[in-house]
Order: structure tokens, then C-alpha cells, then sequence
């Protein structure tokens, strides 16, 4: 009976860690869902503006209407298809809830808000990005999930048996192909914002504090997205038995980021007749796109 007893309770406490392991990766993919499906706003002055100068009863509409909408898309396609109506308000609470932690924290990083601003314009800025992001993390915590590792490796297994052929291995993975893929992501990524006013903006008003820490930002998402967040693809092209393989992915994908983002700032013309401190301060600013470029590009363009 006790030797029962231990492996029940064993067994409870593995499916809480479970559990508490599914949440936080459902957590860190709708993070990076809301960044993805939301950067080219973040990056916009004109939705900056907005928030200071639409009238706050727009602004409301704009609120409701997104939570409107993440309502109903929670209820036919969320991540939960069974969940029940108050299961559903909570989902798209916490979303509305990751959306504006989010938008803040980029906001912040990138400038556009600082403590010198009236509260009306740093909440104005916040909600009418918060709301396009809150939609990404909706989509990106229900849409972004790669196959459960047991069942992955059980499919592998019976496509291996029905062709005869090995299956290709972890090991397998070819480096210079995966560096070569993660610049495409790189590229199509950053290119989206690499020619916009934007970029020199930011690059000329941030201080030296935030610009360390949006690389720091960035190498962080590009760790969650490749090693802990159980993205799309993740499973099959990244291997994370290791602190070193965590470390050096994230050095070398975060390398191809600044590499790409350079490139594109040159071939628009972004570096012409500026210092060469503002050179860094725009790649800096542009390798916060072209990291998720090429970490979850990586992912989802195979």
C-alpha cells in the first residue's frame, strides 16, 4: 500500500510539474505571438500618436472591441476548443492583461514612453498598442505550439516503419543550413521596418541603459522561442540537453540578427552621413525583429 501510495503521489506531483511547465510555455509563446503579429505597430509613430490624440471615448471602443474579439476567437479557436464560457473570459482577460505588460515593457525600451509624459499619454500609448498585441497573444499561444514530444516521437517512429527509412535525427541538423535559414527569417522579418523613419528615430533618442538592455531583451526571446516555449518546430531543429548548446544557440542566432539587421540599414541607406555610434544604436534597434526573424523564422519557415 505505501509503495502505491508513493508512486500515486509521485505521479501527482510529475503532473503538476507538467502542468506548470505547459502554462509557463503557453505563457512565453503568446509573449512571443504578440510581439510577432504586433512589431510593425510597435515600430509605427502614427500609432504612437494615436494614443495621445484620439479622444479617450475612441479609445474605450477600441478596448472593447478587442476584447470582443478575443472572446469570440477564444470560443471557436483557442487554444481550449471545450473551454467553458467563464474559462473563455478568463483566457482573454489574461491576454488583455499579457498585452499591455508587453506593449509597456517595449514602449519603455524603446523611448516612446517616459516618466516626464502625462499619465493620459503613457496610458493612451499603451492601450491602443496593448490591444493589437493582446490579439497576438491569443493567436500565438494557440497556433504557435509544436507537437507533444511522446507523440512526435511515436509518429517519427511509425513513419520510420511504414517507409523503412531512418528518420532524420536531432544530430542530423545541419549547421550552416540552419544559419542560412534563420538570416531568410532574419531578413524577412527586419526588412518589414528596416526602411522606416522609425528605426533613426528611436536610434538617435534612446539612452545607452535601454539599448542594452532591448539586445538583452532580444537574445532573451530568442532563448524562450528556440530552447523553452515548445514553439512550432522547435523540438526537431534545436537541440537543449546542454547550458552551452543553450548559450552558444542563442549567441550564434542573435550574431545573424545584427548581421542582417546592418546589412539591411546599409543597403537603405541608414548609415550614410551619421556617426558611427548611431551605426550600433540602429542595428541594435532593428535586431529586436530580425532575432525573432531568426529564431522563430527559423522554426516556421521549415
Amino acid at each position: 500500500m505505501s509503495s502505491k501510495t508513493s508512486k500515486n503521489s509521485r505521479r501527482t506531483d510529475l503532473g503538476k510539474a507538467r502542468s506548470l511547465a505547459d502554462s509557463l510555455q503557453e505563457y512565453f509563446r503568446g509573449v512571443v505571438g504578440g510581439i510577432m503579429f504586433s512589431l510593425p505597430l510597435i515600430y509605427t509613430m502614427e500609432v504612437w500618436w494615436a494614443g495621445f490624440t484620439e479622444h479617450p471615448l475612441r479609445i474605450f471602443l477600441y478596448f472593447l472591441a478587442t476584447f470582443t474579439l478575443l472572446l469570440g476567437y477564444n470560443r471557436y479557436a483557442g487554444l481550449r476548443r471545450s473551454a467553458s464560457r467563464l474559462e473563455v473570459v478568463i483566457d482573454s482577460v489574461e491576454e488583455l492583461g499579457l498585452g499591455i505588460l508587453v506593449a509597456a515593457a517595449f514602449l519603455w525600451l524603446l523611448g516612446r514612453i517616459t516618466l516626464d509624459m502625462t499619465a493620459d499619454e503613457i496610458i493612451g500609448k499603451i492601450v491602443v498598442e496593448a490591444m493589437t498585441v493582446a490579439i497576438g497573444v491569443s493567436v500565438g499561444t494557440a497556433q504557435l505550439g509544436g507537437a507533444d514530444p511522446e507523440n512526435m516521437d511515436t509518429g517519427m517512429k511509425g513513419e520510420e516503419q511504414q517507409s523503412g527509412l531512418p528518420s532524420p535525427g536531432r544530430d542530423e541538423v545541419d549547421f550552416w543550413g540552419q544559419v542560412i535559414i534563420s538570416l531568410c527569417g532574419a531578413v524577412l522579418f527586419a526588412a518589414n521596418v528596416a526602411p522606416t523613419e522609425e528605426i533613426i528615430t528611436i536610434a538617435t533618442q534612446i539612452s545607452s541603459e535601454r539599448l542594452i538592455g532591448l539586445a538583452l531583451v532580444s537574445m532573451l526571446l530568442g532563448t524562450l522561442i528556440l530552447f523553452y516555449s515548445n514553439f512550432t518546430g522547435a523540438k526537431q531543429f534545436t537541440r537543449s540537453e546542454s547550458l552551452f548548446t543553450t548559450v552558444s544557440g542563442t549567441v550564434i542566432t542573435y550574431a545573424v540578427a545584427l548581421i542582417a539587421s546592418a546589412s539591411l540599414l546599409w543597403f537603405f541607406g541608414r548609415f550614410d552621413g551619421v556617426a558611427p555610434i548611431t551605426w550600433v544604436a540602429q542595428t541594435v534597434v532593428l535586431a529586436l525583429p530580425a532575432t525573432l526573424g531568426a529564431s522563430a523564422g527559423r522554426l516556421l519557415l521549415q
